[in-house]
């Protein structure tokens, strides 16, 4: 009856790229990653996965973070931008997720050395088509003749 109740541990983040959010959940779990209810071995291209797959193999390498990070379930949620974009976004949520998880600032420099966009959202956006214009910038030939 006086036992200690286990507190589930539950960290959540968000990363963005272009018109992509990403939402990403990490628990305790099997060690498994789904983004978007798929499993992470499965997700074409295989570019994708890779980039997909940058902050897990990272975070594996470091010997005081990669205990901690062998049982974790990360469970993303993805919508808008396209799958570049997306991509992006996953890698970026994942990162943040993992530093607020292992609460370990070697692995935080260890992503800024790599690559910033890791832990910093990327917020240049396209620019919106002008009325009147073909795009952003384009505009209709003149013709002198």
């Amino acid at each position: 009856m006086g036992g200690k109740a286990k507190v589930k541990r539950i960290v959540n983040q968000v990363g963005k790229r272009k018109r992509a959010v990403a939402r990403v959940t990490i628990k305790e779990g099997n060690g498994g990653v789904r983004i978007n209810k798929k499993p992470l071995e499965i997700i074409e291209p295989e570019v994708v996965r890779a980039k997909i797959s940058e902050p897990l193999f990272i975070a594996s390498q470091l010997p005081e973070v990669a205990p901690e990070i062998e049982n974790i379930e990360v469970e993303v949620n993805v919508r808008g931008g396209g799958f570049m974009g997306q991509a992006e976004a996953v890698r970026t949520a994942i990162a943040r997720g993992l530093v607020d998880w292992t609460c370990s600032e070697k692995l935080k420099e260890v992503y800024l050395d790599y690559d910033r966009t890791l832990l910093v959202s990327d917020m240049r956006q396209k620019e919106p088509k002008k009325a009147g214009q073909k795009g952003a910038r384009a505009h209709r030939q003149k013709s002198y003749r």
